[in-house]
């Protein structure tokens, strides 16, 4: 057994193609050595901006020798009256072996001609020589460069090789045009603190060497550094710090040594909002804020002076390094009070005319249009659900109101911050709280595991919005094609369902779709002129997803409360998600408990046999379509007599929303139904008399019907 190093040395990588590579080869590697015959104890990859590395340890230094069933041709194409035929002649010469070591063996597709070669194991050296470019070629990710006159891409440059087994050089050339790069030995420490080569005199020992040399190859160890770091030196101006799952990501592959550097601004710049400072500091500095222990009152700002960077210099300069940081954050946050003021000097309101000459796109004209779009689709939802005057007021003043601070300074330095700055403008400008938050909610959920609106107004404005993008881009014809989405139309679809369903809005999806693809088409006659069913389509997609993914819902229940291509039902569903994620979560739960193992076969079986009568789906009561002349069975009476009960019990479950009483329902009339079919006075449903067969497939069709409130129990897989 041996430990294998190879570390590719390059140019300054960016972050996330570092962390991107960790994991690539965390998946690759073990891949290709078991592919390969080479047994190891461990895989560990490493990576810092300056290089990628993995560490094999206990690497078989030969393949075992093995046997190999090799399939050749077919029998009768490779012997020909018990002679081999040039078929035959061909696979022993190709395989190496002789003609009398074909076997021939049966199979599926009949007698083919078989060889066990027997093949002995490489030389690990060997099989390292073709892997290790294959390890190098296949990582994947943006923006890859070609450097020199060669044809590698890479994304930065690569400039160095070490390849050791144990102590041994084992020899790799990457030849990139006129530029050739061969292994050695040699790596490089910290720029700073250790610019010497070094040299690495065991495979084993690379993390040390490199520790030595100021260099923390692992990520991991850097990632818990910078924490700590970052906590302590909070501490030590009484605050604690915020560290962003997404910035700690990013800096761990910034630096090769983290030094966790402590800077101050002026006090006077925390009058501007804490989410624009932090904006500053976050996304466009990469700094940490520090935050008061405790708060005072609920209107103090919970920030304090103080950011925390990481520097990948030199410690003893960390206060220089401050300083420089100082110097550059002081400016940040001057241009953001300069524009704050700005802004201010005017209500949100006054801002919309500048809406005009922002396009939404091309084809659709101006921002300010779209926000009229908002407006009228914001007062649909609201009539559909009858929310009261105050909150309509509140719905079209934020719908309103909604896209303005994408004209202001604020806004158009920092983009990130829209809906944050429009909340803050409205409620300066003296608009009420209702309409101040649901100007920030309309943008919820920004993207997945993000909040949503949690207000009326917002929900309204939110909803409303993101219909407005669907049904204008399916306008167009531009809908989502594999996993091209530019106007991120899934994601707006998938909020409308998840904002419906959390806050259990009772809203009617069909409709609200086909008012709003009208009013799309009298304003543009070229609309897509299947708008509408791709909309609808668009949309049982995306519920479907939802609750398979989100709310872990068995797939064929979820057919059973969507349908196959079931209009009836698919159009129930947009009508009232509500009701569809209930009545998805309510199977799930039956069939978690065994319940629905109770009704499945004689609902299941019914279900079946009805599709092959007349009866339409919507019937409920026997009544009127099942003549109790035509009965030749007791059984036949009881299950009539079992569906008369039934009935109103469905209704009431219809009514209600309460399944439970119609599945109590169902395992109660069950029995008589098995006695139907399979009892002592049990009947033939197909019977040769076409009425008395029609007879006893319509009261199979309204067990049917009746279930169906439920689910269709024709798309339900046994458990």
């Amino acid at each position: 057994m041996a430990t294998f190093l190879l570390e590719i040395g390059t140019e300054e990588l960016p972050a996330t193609f570092v962390s991107e590579a960790i994991q690539q080869w965390q998946e690759l590697i073990p891949t290709t050595l078991t592919e390969a015959y080479l047994t190891n104890d461990a895989v560990k990859v490493y990576g810092t901006p300056r290089r990628l590395a993995v560490v094999i340890e206990g690497l078989a230094l030969k393949q075992p020798d093995r046997e190999e069933e090799i399939k050749g041709p077919p029998a009768k194409a490779a012997f020909k009256d018990g002679k081999p035929t040039k078929a035959a002649e061909g696979f022993a010469k190709k395989q190496g072996v002789e003609l009398k070591d074909l076997e021939i063996r049966p199979t599926e597709k009949g007698d083919f001609v078989f060889v066990n070669k027997k093949i002995q194991g490489k030389q690990t050296t060997e099989i390292l020589s073709e892997l290790i470019p294959e390890w190098i070629d296949k990582l994947e990710g943006k923006r890859f460069m070609r450097w020199a006159d060669g044809d590698i891409k890479f994304p930065r440059p690569i400039r160095w090789l070490v390849a050791l087994l144990d102590d041994e050089i084992l020899p790799i050339n990457l030849e990139n045009g006129s530029e050739k790069i061969t292994s050695d030995r040699l790596s490089y420490g910290h720029r700073v603190l250790h610019p010497q080569l070094i040299e690495i005199s065991q495979a084993k020992d690379y993390v040390e060497e490199l520790r030595k040399a100021y260099i923390e190859v692992d990520d991991r160890q850097r990632k818990n550094q910078i924490e700590q770091q970052i906590q302590a030196a909070a501490k030590k101006v009484n605050g604690k710090a915020e560290i962003p799952a997404e910035l700690l990501a990013e800096v761990t592959n910034l630096v090769e040594l983290p030094t966790a550097v402590v800077g101050k601004f002026d006090e006077e710049f925390l009058i501007l909002p804490a989410e624009v400072t932090k904006t500053v500091m976050v996304k466009h500095q990469r700094y940490f804020p520090v935050l008061k222990s405790t708060k005072s009152s609920q209107s103090e700002t919970d920030l304090l002076p103080y950011f925390i960077t990481i520097s990948n210099g030199d410690p003893e300069k960390s206060e220089i390094i401050a300083t420089g940081n100082e110097r550059v954050i002081k400016a940040r946050l001057a241009d953001g009070q300069f524009f704050y003021k700005a802004d201010l000097a005017k209500p949100l309101e006054n801002y919309l005319p500048e809406l005009e000459a922002v396009t939404f796109q091309a084809k659709l004209g101006s921002m300010g249009e779209k926000v009229k779009r908002i407006v009228n689709i914001a007062k649909l939802i609201a009539e559909q659900l009858e929310v009261s005057k105050e909150e309509s007021k509140n719905i079209e003043r934020a719908a309103l109101l909604c896209k303005a601070d994408l004209v202001t300074q604020m806004v158009y330095e920092f983009p990130e911050l829209q809906g944050v700055m429009g909340e803050k403008y409205a409620r300066a400008g003296g608009e009420t709280e209702a309409v101040a938050t649901a100007i920030f909610e309309h943008y919820l959920p920004r993207g997945a595991g993000d909040i949503l609106p949690e207000t009326i107004s917002g929900q309204i404005v939110s909803l409303a919005d993101k219909l407005d993008t669907l049904v204008s881009i399916f306008g167009l014809g531009m809908l989502p094609k594999g996993s091209g989405d530019p106007f991120a139309l899934r994601r707006a679809a998938n909020a409308v369902v998840n904002i419906t369903w959390s806050a259990n809005l009772p809203l009617n999806l069909h409709q609200l779709l086909e008012q709003t693809a009208a009013n799309f088409i009298k304003i543009y006659s070229e609309a897509n002129s299947e708008l509408l069913a791709q909309l609808y389509d668009f949309f049982l997609q995306r519920i479907r997803t939802i609750l398979q993914e989100e709310k872990n819902i068995d797939y064929d229940l979820v057919n059973a409360v969507l349908g196959d291509n079931d209009s009836e039902y698919q159009e129930r569903g947009l009508k009232d998600l509500l009701d569809v994620r209930n009545r998805a979560v309510f199977l799930q739960n039956i069939r978690q408990n065994g319940m629905l193992e109770k009704i499945y076969e004689t609902v299941n079986r019914s279900t079946r046999l009805a599709a092959q009568g007349e009866l339409d789906k919507i019937q409920l009561a026997p009544v009127e379509v099942v003549d109790s002349k035509l009965f030749k069975s007791e059984s036949e009476l009881a299950f009539y007599d079992a569906l008369v009960e039934l009935v109103p019990q469905t209704e009431i479950s219809q009514k209600t929303r309460n399944y439970q009483q119609l599945v109590d329902a169902l395992a109660k009339i069950a029995p008589t139904v098995s006695n139907f079919f399979d009892g002592p006075e049990s009947v033939l449903v197909m019977d040769p008399d076409p009425k008395i067969k029609q007879n006893r497939l319509n009261l199979l069709g309204i067990l049917r019907n009746n279930a169906r409130v439920l689910a269709d129990f024709g798309e339900i897989v046994k458990s």
